[in-house]
């Protein structure tokens, strides 16, 4: 069993810092788990095996008095025995908390039951985590068990996740969904798919049947606006410099010293994406060929592509310090890669001090808005159409495009490198003009 820990106040727990699990007292084996921004109840017990966690919900959704309600009520209801208190504890000197219901987020709903195994109520926070555990192995990336996690405690859980699964209506799901299907459309949409994906994975597992309350088609498309139709109306590219702005932002860009300010110059040199950059490695680049080769885990069509290196993609790289033992082209200052909002940051800076000189920065002229890292793939596109007169394809396959064109696509397999090289060179020598004409 879990030792008793000293009480801590709702003031404390308010001010924990840093990834980990601290335990709050009064309840054995009560735990606020914090993992970056995602703050969590989970409940440590053991009976007839090994240790087990139980969720509680999100906090601040759930407080620490219902946190600490609810965790007391399911050591009852799984009849758990308490451990034996040492003479003069400090829990000792705690009042006994008084026999109170569970904590229900939706007031209709029965407490989680046991399940027929005996090994502890079934919940849809329950069912999730068995998911996620069971799923994360064949997916893309860590990042992508963490997201999942991260956007169920933060909209599901408070909801829904005390329920047991065939408890949970379509009216659950809209109160789930409505408060961000218009204002966070992308997010809103995968929260909805995630939870059906478990209440299909809890009716495999026979804890639920009938009808999916988080099915689109035939369901929840009769209730709540398209999301296609929404991110239509929303949806704005990436802001993009024009091209004949590159060579004076390069050789801006080339004035400056970090580690930030590579990454950015390598990205918009090899037209790469944000993850691709930032986990770029010396073990994937080989100079003998003048390529790059970036592994099928951080492409979004997950399959290899290789990038073919300019003379002056080559120089940065061979200009970067190396550090033995130690593998990234870009490390962040604490060590791991650079974080998302690292390249963007740079062109932040450089737009603020443009500004302050009496220029007109580094905006896309068409939004209004701040060019961003990956808006430099679209100034590439444009470029490339424009000025370089390179066939569609090429210029599709430098970008690690799926070719629109199915029929073209099944006859078109090469990877056309040697074209793009050619242009990889134009690319880079285009960047390098401080005043660049309209011709290659």
């Amino acid at each position: 069993m879990p030792k008793r820990a000293r009480e801590l106040s709702a003031r404390t727990v308010a001010s924990l810092r840093g990834d980990g699990r601290y335990a709050v007292g009064v309840v054995p084996g009560l735990y606020l788990r914090i993992e970056g921004a995602s703050r969590s109840w989970v409940l440590r017990y053991q009976r007839k095996g090994p240790r087990r966690e139980f969720g509680l919900g999100s906090y601040p959704a759930v407080s620490l008095a219902e946190a600490r309600d609810a965790a007391w009520a399911l050591r009852r209801a799984a009849t758990l025995p308490e451990p034996v208190q040492a003479p003069g504890s400090a829990a000792q000197t705690a009042p006994a908390a008084p026999e109170q219901p569970p904590v229900q987020r939706e007031p209709s709903s029965p407490s989680p039951t046991p399940d027929a195994n005996g090994e502890g109520p079934i919940t849809f926070e329950g069912c999730a985590r068995t998911f996620i555990s069971a799923q994360e192995a064949g997916w893309k990336s860590k990042k992508h068990a963490k997201q999942w996690t991260a956007t169920l405690e933060a909209y599901a859980f408070p909801v829904i996740g005390a329920l047991h699964p065939r408890d949970i209506t379509i009216d659950h799901i809209l109160r789930v969904l409505k408060p961000i299907w218009t204002s966070k459309t992308e997010t809103a949409t995968r929260v909805r798919g995630r939870i059906e994906e478990i209440l299909d994975w809890a009716e495999h597992r026979k804890h639920r049947s009938g009808k999916n309350p988080a099915r689109w088609n035939g369901n929840l498309q009769f209730e709540l606006p398209s999301p296609t139709k929404l991110k239509k109306r929303k949806k704005r590219h990436h802001p993009a410099l024009p091209y004949l702005r590159v060579g004076m932002f390069m050789a801006d860009l080339r004035s400056r010293q970090n580690v930030s300010r590579k990454a950015l110059e390598w990205g918009i040199l090899t037209t790469t994406r944000s993850q691709e950059i930032r986990g770029a490695r010396h073990s994937e680049i080989n100079l003998q060929l003048k390529r790059w080769t970036i592994p099928k885990e951080r492409m979004k069509l997950e399959k290899d592509h290789i990038v073919p290196l300019s003379q002056a993609a080559i120089n940065l790289y061979q200009s970067l310090p190396r550090v033995e033992g130690y593998d990234l082209l870009f490390p962040a200052s604490e060590g791991g890669e650079l974080s998302d909002a690292a390249l963007c940051a740079v062109i932040d800076d450089m737009h603020g001090a443009d500004l302050r000189r009496g220029g007109i920065g580094y905006l896309d002229p068409v939004q209004n808005r701040v060019a961003t890292q990956h808006g430099f793939r679209s100034t590439f596109r444009d470029w490339a159409a424009e000025v370089a007169y390179f066939p569609k394809e090429v210029i599709e396959h430098a970008l690690a495009h799926k070719l629109k064109d199915e029929a073209e696509a099944a006859y078109q397999r090469g990877t056309l490198l040697v074209k793009r090289a050619m242009l990889m060179e134009q690319w880079a020598s285009y960047c390098s003009e401080s005043n660049p004409q309209l011709h290659p």
